[in-house]
């Protein structure tokens, strides 16, 4: 997915690409790096966008569907049940992330949905509440 923050040094937005896992419960996760930009700008300020989808191998990229998912970051303590449970999920999910996961300088975030917008191709723009995406 793509994770659109704001710079706490600019305010100036700024998106990077982040791994995601989804548990059952609907939980959406990412592994970030305190070395990265965007992990500082979470920590100043936990307010995130999140886009997901793929424009295909074909066609004009705008057809295809995708969803921006408005966010609240939540570090995990790695060391709490909550922590565990999380990463025995990534690494069911991403198993090569077994090289680095348990480096210090790496979190796990939860990002919590507050809003959606979900565009399923030309013609088709939905406004989601996070009831939506998991009632």
């Amino acid at each position: 997915g793509a994770l659109g923050v704001l710079d706490p040094a600019t305010g100036a937005p700024s998106v990077t690409r982040v791994a995601l896992a989804v548990t059952l419960a609907g939980q959406i996760t990412t592994l970030i790096s305190d070395l990265s930009s965007h992990t500082a700008a979470l920590r100043a300020d936990p307010r995130a966008s999140l886009l997901v989808g793929e424009p295909g191998p074909k066609g004009d990229p705008l057809t295809h569907p995708r969803i921006t998912v408005a966010v609240r970051a939540e570090f995990l303590d790695r060391k709490s049940e909550d922590g565990d449970a999380t990463r025995a999920h990534w690494l069911e999910h991403r198993p090569k992330s077994k090289l680095y996961l348990d480096f210090g300088d790496f979190n796990f975030v939860r990002l919590v949905p507050t809003s959606a917008a979900l565009n399923g191709g030309f013609g088709k723009a939905f406004q989601l509440t996070p009831e939506d995406l998991f009632g």
